[in-house]
């Protein structure tokens, strides 16, 4: 009973495909957490968050448009993000700008805003 046991999580730990074993030795990347970040300061009690499998950190920056089309910062969101994607969205009065980051740890805090 006990080698079939030992069978079923060899065949189980073979089928994730070294996802398993990676998850196990890669380190912990933490990440800032806030919901509304403008010029250096959270509005709100700055938080951490761990990355989980398939997430990295994440920072949505919010621009308002002008009426002459021009972007202007209004504030950033700061989390954990699972399947996050770099994309730009643009709408009648407002552009977002996600960045993800997992390099390091607290990557998501914005530049240059």
């Amino acid at each position: 009973m006990f080698v079939l046991f030992l069978l079923c999580i060899v065949f189980l730990v073979c089928l994730s495909k070294g996802e398993f074993y990676e998850h196990l030795i890669e380190p912990s990347v933490m990440c800032y957490k806030c919901r509304k970040y403008h010029l250096g300061m959270c509005y709100e009690a700055m938080r951490s968050c761990v990355l989980k499998y398939q997430q990295t950190c994440a920072v949505k920056n919010i621009y308002l448009l002008t009426p002459k089309g021009r972007s202007m910062y209004f504030y950033s969101i700061l989390s954990c993000m699972t399947n996050c994607e770099d994309i730009n969205f643009l709408s009648f009065d407002k552009r977002t700008e996600l960045i993800c980051c997992k390099n390091k740890n607290y990557c998501n805090l914005p530049e240059g805003v």
